[in-house]
C-alpha cells in the first residue's frame, strides 16, 4: 500500500519538472542578475514616458517644451517670459540673420526663421494665463491625450469677442431695422389715406373748423408762395389724419414697446403678468364658477378664431355685438357659426359674377398659358 501511494507522487513530480522546463511552454528561470537589469530598464522607461507623451506634434511647441525654448522655468512670471522672448527674438530674427548683424553662430536664414516661429509660438502660449494653464496641465497629465487636443483647438478656434456682446449688437440691429420698417409702412398707409377722398374731405373739414386752413392775405416779406401754402395745408391734413384715424394691423403706428429689444427686456414683466392673469382666471372661472364678463367672452371668441388682439380690435363693434348675441364663447355655438359662415362663403363664391368670370378664365386660359390676341 505504501509503495502504491508513493509512485504517483514521483510521477507527478517528474511531470511538473518537464512542464516547467521543457518544450518552451513556460520560460526557463532567469539567470542571476537579469531581474535587476530588467527592472531598472522598466523604471527608466516609466520615468521618461510622461516627458515623451506629454509633447504632441502639432500642439503648442510640438516636441519642444515651451519653457525650454524661451529658457525660463515653469515658475517664471509674465515679465520674465516677455524679457526672454524679446532677447531671443532679436537674436534669431530672420532679417538680422540675413544682414549678418548679431545673428546666432551657424544659423542660416531658414533655420533662424523656423527658430523664430518656435520662439513666437512659445511666447504666445506662455503669455496668456488660460493657455499657459492648459499647457501646464498637459505637461502634468500626459495620459489625457484626446483631452489635450480638444482643449487646444477649442481655445484656438473660440471667438475673441464676447458672445454676449455679439448677441446684444445683433438684437439692437434687428430692433432698429424693425422699427424703421414699421415706420415706413405707417407713413405709406398715411400717404395712401391722404389720397382717399373720403378721409381727405373729412380732414379738410376738421381743419377748417379749427381755423387751420384760413388763408389770410400776407404782404411784404412775410408773403409766401402758393407752393409753400399748399405744402403747409398738406401737412395740416396729414396731421389730422394721423390723430383721428387709428390704423390697426401691419400698418399701425410703430411703438417702441413692440420692438425685439424692448420685448426681451420686458419679458420677465410679461411673464409675471401672464402667470398672475392665468392664476386669477383659474380661481375665478374654474374654482369659484363665476360667470364670464364681456372681456372674458371676447377673449374666448378671439381664441377660437385664432386672431391676434390687434386684428380683433380692428373689427367693427356691430360684429362684436353679434358674437355676443350668438354666444360664440360656447364651443358648440362657435362651431355652428363657423359652418354657417363657410356655407355662406361657398354660396357667395358660386353666385358672384366676378368669381364666375375668374373660374371661367382659369378653365379656358389659366395662368400658365400663352395667348396671342390682336387688340
Amino acid at each position: 500500500m505504501t509503495q502504491q501511494c508513493d509512485r504517483p507522487a514521483a510521477v507527478m513530480s517528474t511531470s511538473v519538472d518537464r512542464i516547467s522546463e521543457g518544450d518552451g511552454l513556460f520560460p526557463a528561470s532567469p539567470r542571476p542578475g537579469a531581474a535587476p537589469r530588467c527592472l531598472l530598464a522598466l523604471l527608466l522607461c516609466v520615468s521618461l514616458l510622461p516627458a515623451v507623451t506629454a509633447l504632441v506634434e502639432g500642439l503648442y511647441c510640438g516636441t519642444e517644451v515651451c519653457y525650454d525654448v524661451l529658457g525660463v522655468s515653469r515658475e517664471a512670471s509674465k515679465a520674465e517670459v516677455a524679457r526672454a522672448y524679446r532677447q531671443l527674438a532679436r537674436r534669431y530674427h530672420p532679417d538680422r540673420v540675413k544682414r549678418g548683424e548679431a545673428g546666432a553662430e551657424g544659423e542660416t536664414p531658414e533655420s533662424a526663421h523656423q527658430k523664430f516661429l518656435l520662439i513666437a509660438t512659445a511666447y504666445e502660449t506662455l503669455k496668456d494665463e488660460d493657455t499657459r494653464r492648459d499647457y501646464d496641465y498637459m505637461l502634468d497629465h500626459p495620459e489625457e491625450y484626446y483631452q489635450h487636443y480638444y482643449t487646444y483647438y477649442r481655445r484656438r478656434l473660440a471667438p475673441k469677442v464676447d458672445v454676449r456682446v455679439v448677441i446684444l449688437v445683433t438684437v439692437c440691429a434687428i430692433s432698429i431695422f424693425q422699427y424703421y420698417s414699421w415706420h415706413n409702412s405707417y407713413n405709406d398707409a398715411i400717404n395712401y389715406l391722404m389720397t382717399v377722398p373720403k378721409y381727405r374731405i373729412q380732414a379738410t373739414e376738421i381743419a377748417k373748423q379749427q381755423g387751420l386752413l384760413n388763408r389770410t392775405k400776407e404782404k411784404g416779406k412775410n408773403r409766401r408762395s402758393k407752393e409753400e401754402i399748399r405744402e403747409q395745408e398738406e401737412e395740416v391734413i396729414r396731421d389730422i389724419i394721423k390723430n383721428k384715424i387709428d390704423i390697426k394691423g401691419g400698418y399701425q403706428k410703430p411703438n417702441l414697446s413692440d420692438i425685439l429689444l424692448c420685448q426681451i427686456v420686458l419679458f420677465p414683466y410679461y411673464l409675471t403678468t401672464y402667470l398672475a392673469w392665468y392664476a386669477s382666471w383659474v380661481y375665478r372661472f374654474t374654482l369659484c364658477r363665476e360667470e364670464y364678463g364681456d372681456q372674458e367672452k371676447f377673449f374666448i371668441i378671439r381664441r377660437y378664431m385664432r386672431m391676434s388682439q390687434s386684428q380683433f380690435d380692428s373689427m367693427e363693434d356691430s360684429l362684436k355685438q353679434t358674437f355676443l348675441e350668438k354666444q360664440l364663447w360656447i364651443k358648440d355655438n362657435y362651431e355652428s357659426y363657423k359652418k354657417e359662415q363657410e356655407e355662406e362663403m361657398k354660396v357667395k363664391m358660386a353666385t358672384d359674377p366676378r368669381m364666375k368670370r375668374y373660374r371661367r378664365w382659369m378653365k379656358n386660359e389659366g395662368p400658365g398659358r400663352l395667348t396671342f390676341i390682336d387688340e
